[in-house]
């Protein structure tokens, strides 16, 4: 199973309450009560958002933290790089040819590797500010799904 670990959803969530208020700045202990998460776990989460350069971080009696640009120039394959690593949904995806010792007789991994590129995409279309709303039926990632559905059960 392709899963999402569980920073990254606490991750996603947390940038989708700074996007409602684009220019402020929010405190640790607000945000992991307004989610209700472990102010330890969103401490660590905000310090790996930061040193993404999703994040900035204030000090002082002003401080806290701060999106590092709009909600909505910041995607999903962001924040999955943040907290995740590099988006590889296969050994060869990460490590190209010294990863298997079959590569060399791999007829699929240039497969896999287009796979990968489309999840990576369809990460990249969807931004945080989308995430801390309802998606509309218009969003572009949803146009046409109603018949891939279809096509992919019939």
């Amino acid at each position: 199973m392709i899963r999402i670990n569980r920073e990254t959803d606490y991750a996603t969530a947390i940038l989708g309450v700074m996007a409602e208020g684009p220019g402020e700045r929010f405190s640790t202990t607000w945000l992991a009560d307004r989610r209700g998460l472990p102010p330890a776990t969103v401490s660590k989460i905000l310090k790996q958002l930061v040193h993404a350069g999703l994040l900035e971080s204030h000090r002082g009696s002003k401080g806290g933290y701060s999106l590092a640009r709009p909600a909505e120039e910041i995607s999903i394959a962001e924040v999955v790089r943040a907290i995740e690593g590099p988006i590889a949904l296969t050994d060869c995806i990460e490590g190209g040819g010294e990863a298997c010792q079959y590569s060399p007789y791999c007829v699929i991994s240039s497969n896999w590797s287009r796979i990968n590129d489309a999840f990576h995409r369809a990460l990249e279309g969807v931004s945080i500010k989308d995430m801390s709303q309802p998606l509309s039926p218009e969003h572009p990632s949803l146009r046409g799904i109603d018949i891939r559905i279809k096509t992919a059960v019939s």
